[in-house]
């Protein structure tokens, strides 16, 4: 059976497979979405793209994403600032912010130590949440990784950092299933899970 390859679909699609979680065939359904649209839309969709990359950079506080200097939490007046929870993507600040339990701030540290694909403390934004606490300000600081090996050694690696300086370091509860991540967890969970932390 003869192959029938067009050129700029086969790039399409193999772009879209680089995305997580996008096999071959949603990869093909993506591509030919994308040529049904109008030229309008088209457009509309690689413009949002282009101004996502252009303007989203990392907050200058938390590390989370945002298009301005600070994001919406640190820039809050009404946010408790004593309590950061720190978490390994933007998803899952967005998880927690979700259970609208939690009242202080975040720490993004865009993944967890994993010496198996060569992610070790430098990669993450751990020097950051450290100058976080130069002055009292912070009081706790709850450790909210996700509950793989990876997550663990990340939380045990930042508390042992951090109870020198006199902070309360916490873990999440484990009321989120072993070996799942936040974003996936539903509100009443993280919620519990906010609850009962722990001191580790």
């Amino acid at each position: 059976m003869a192959q029938y390859n067009v050129a700029p679909l086969e790039n399409l699609v193999e772009q879209f497979e680089r995305m997580p979680g996008i096999g071959h065939k949603t990869a093909q359904r993506l591509a030919y979405y994308v040529l049904n649209l109008s030229k309008t839309q088209a457009e509309e969709l690689a413009n949002a793209v282009l101004d996502a990359h252009t303007k989203i950079h990392y907050c200058s506080q938390c590390c989370n994403l945002t298009d301005k200097e600070l994001c919406p939490v640190c820039a809050s007046s009404a946010r408790d600032k004593s309590t950061i929870c720190v978490v390994e993507t933007p998803r899952d600040a967005t998880a927690v912010e979700n259970t609208r339990e939690f009242k202080g701030v975040y720490h993004v540290l865009h993944g967890a130590i994993s010496p198996l694909n060569d992610v070790g403390p430098d990669n993450l934004t751990i020097k950051q949440l450290v100058a976080r606490l130069g002055d009292d300000t912070v009081k706790e600081v709850i450790m909210a990784t996700n509950p793989t090996v990876e997550g663990d050694a990340t939380a045990l690696y930042i508390s042992k950092l951090l109870k020198p300086m006199g902070v309360r370091v916490t873990r999440l509860a484990y009321g989120i299933p072993v070996g799942g991540d936040l974003e996936y967890a539903d509100e009443y969970t993280l919620a519990k899970a906010l609850e009962g932390r722990n001191e580790i």
